[in-house]
């Protein structure tokens, strides 16, 4: 059997997990409950490489993974295998890739969508999928300082402490969408939505949450749209607003192709 090198779509629901990256035995992470559940159908040591090294209680709608073998099993019957002993994770789609192709390294951006339920008494059913507020927020105010975020910036302001050290800062961000909307809970109670989407060429340590956090400040009147301007000249993480909570994070699109990737509106 010839070796393959295998693309897989993931979706999981992050809140039982302490993040994508394997850990130490007994902690349980998406990379390590798929790893094992690979092994035992595959019946072969299996290592799966993610894009995006999601925090712990943050979701993907898309996350990819490449793997490498010699597998008996047909390419496409790895999904609906695999999602037979799965519970709080379904791999979508898999699909054989060139020689030399990695989940990681061939990707040149990504979607993150950030999501905000306004109503504290849904908190019982939405506190593990969206930031709960207790109040609107200004989304014309917020629209306004995420225009100023869009486009090549040094966002120094926007990385957190902690996270791999990079050679430089400066990020592209091809596209800052607001919307607004409505829901329902399990319990039939409605609750207003607020959602900011990003897409970029590549993201820092919770850039995406501090960019959320940074405009919620916006929104409730705390900062000002114009001084996104002197928070992204500072270079300095204490200039931005606070880092917005993981479980309203969800990673939503990876992109491998850079025609895709462009038509994102600067």
């Amino acid at each position: 059997m010839t070796e393959k090198n295998i693309l897989l779509k993931i979706a999981y629901d992050g809140s039982g997990f302490h993040g994508w990256q394997r850990q130490a035995e007994g902690t349980r992470t998406v990379q390590g409950v798929l790893e094992e559940k690979l092994e035992r159908l595959l019946g072969v040591p299996v290592s799966i490489e993610g894009t995006s090294r999601t925090d712990a209680g943050v979701h993907a709608l898309r996350q990819c993974a490449t793997m490498r073998g010699t597998f008996g099993i047909p390419t496409d019957r790895i999904p609906p295998a695999i999602n037979n002993q799965l519970d709080d994770i379904a791999v979508l789609s898999a699909e054989e890739k060139e020689e030399g192709f990695h989940a990681r390294f061939s990707c040149v951006g990504k979607t993150y969508l950030y999501k905000f339920a306004v109503r504290p008494m849904v908190s019982v059913f939405m506190r593990n999928y969206a930031c709960l507020l207790a109040e609107r927020l200004n989304t014309a105010k917020i629209t306004e300082a995420a225009k100023r975020l869009t486009g090549t910036h040094d966002f120094a302001s926007f990385q957190a402490a902690g996270g791999t050290p990079r050679e430089t800062t400066v990020r592209t961000i091809f596209a800052l969408n607001v919307r607004e909307g409505t829901g329902t809970d399990p319990a039939e109670n409605s609750y207003d939505t607020f959602e900011v989407e990003v897409t970029g060429d590549g993201f820092l340590y919770n850039m995406v949450r501090i960019i959320a956090g940074t405009l919620s400040a916006v929104g409730a009147g705390i900062l000002e749209p114009e001084e996104m301007d002197t928070i992204l000249g500072a270079k300095d993480r204490a200039a931005a607003g606070p880092t917005a909570p993981p479980q309203g994070l969800y990673l939503k699109e990876v992109y491998f192709d850079k025609e895709a990737l462009g038509n994102k509106d600067i």
